[in-house]
């Protein structure tokens, strides 16, 4: 039996400013598909859309189960890029791309005046072709034999979904329409926004908007094992193709599967996380979805998966 007296309250205290984690704007916990609990910052409400950051890898996920579905990816594949045909990198499947296991050279730091292919491809010399600045990096090891965490793949990803759905030369029609329709719609994530560059492709490593709420919808397709009311939304086995953990990250001491991170301890788990402490984890041993969204330093990250943690061990 869960013992949730105090639940509200210790909630309620994670928002706002505080020395060990920063900023929280939004905090909600969902449990057996019921919102038990909810707290907003001041000036943010139920229905502010707040950003993912890269949270929205695992939305691409999802993104890439559902036109696999359809018959339109084989993430077996080798992606047939154009580019990296002469070279080791026509060896890239978009598995290996899932995984964060291309081999393509890159660098993700946050700090600011560090060296940072992230930083370069979101508002420097890539920021009006993201999948091409990513496209163009060499290799550093072969596809399939390192795992190290790149935004740039998951924007390749996004282009490899566009072209498979039939966006050319800068349209992004398709795209949006499919994202709108086959997961907004399908699941009533009804504030949500996709963000999309200037050569009109899906920014799948960083810019969803939406709703700590709709968020929370996000969490619970995949607590159901990408099942939304009866209907079939993510491909059998799907969901479990995100947690087949490949790697454990000894920065974060969590495990990556694919565009997903995973909890050790917790049987099942997934976590979408994104820059400033952004967090959906979908605990399917407790039946729970918790999203926290908020501006947290890199340094205090940890304090923020503490607290959380916290809320979730008062569910058996």
């Amino acid at each position: 039996m869960n013992n949730l007296q105090g639940l509200d309250t210790r909630v309620a205290l994670l928002v706002g400013d505080h020395v060990e984690t920063d900023t929280t704007l939004a905090v909600v916990v969902q449990h057996r598909g019921e919102i038990v609990a909810e707290a907003y910052a001041d000036g943010v409400t139920v229905e502010s859309t707040l950003i993912s950051w890269s949270m929205a890898k695992s939305i691409t996920h999802a993104l890439v189960g559902m036109a696999q579905m359809d018959g339109l990816l084989d993430i077996q594949a080798p992606t047939g890029i154009a580019l990296w045909r002469d070279d080791d990198r026509r060896l890239i499947t978009l598995q290996h791309l899932l995984e964060m296991r291309s081999g393509l050279a890159w660098i993700e730091d946050y700090v600011e005046g560090n060296k940072s292919d992230v930083i370069e491809m979101l508002f420097g010399g890539g920021k009006e072709d993201h999948a091409k600045h990513a496209m163009t990096q060499p290799l550093a090891c072969m596809p399939g034999s390192e795992w190290y965490y790149s935004s740039g793949t998951t924007n390749i990803v996004a282009r490899l979904l566009g072209d498979a759905l039939g966006d050319k030369n800068g349209s992004k029609d398709k795209t949006q329409a499919f994202i709108q329709k086959r997961l907004f719609d399908s699941i009533g994530m009804k504030s949500a926004i996709a963000q999309f560059d200037a050569a009109g492709t899906f920014v799948g490593s960083s810019y969803v908007y939406a709703t700590a709420r709709d968020f929370a919808r996000f969490g619970e397709l995949y607590l159901r094992d990408g099942l939304w009311e009866g209907k079939r939304i993510l491909p059998s086995g799907w969901v479990d193709h995100a947690r087949a953990q490949t790697v454990i990250d000894d920065e974060t001491g969590q495990g990556y599967g694919a565009h997903w991170w995973t909890q050790p301890g917790e049987p099942g788990s997934l976590i979408a996380s994104g820059y400033e402490g952004q967090q959906i984890f979908v605990l399917p041993e407790r039946d729970l979805v918790i999203v926290r969204l908020g501006k947290t330093i890199s340094d205090k990250r940890d304090a923020v998966r503490a607290g959380l943690y916290e809320i979730a061990q008062m569910f058996n």
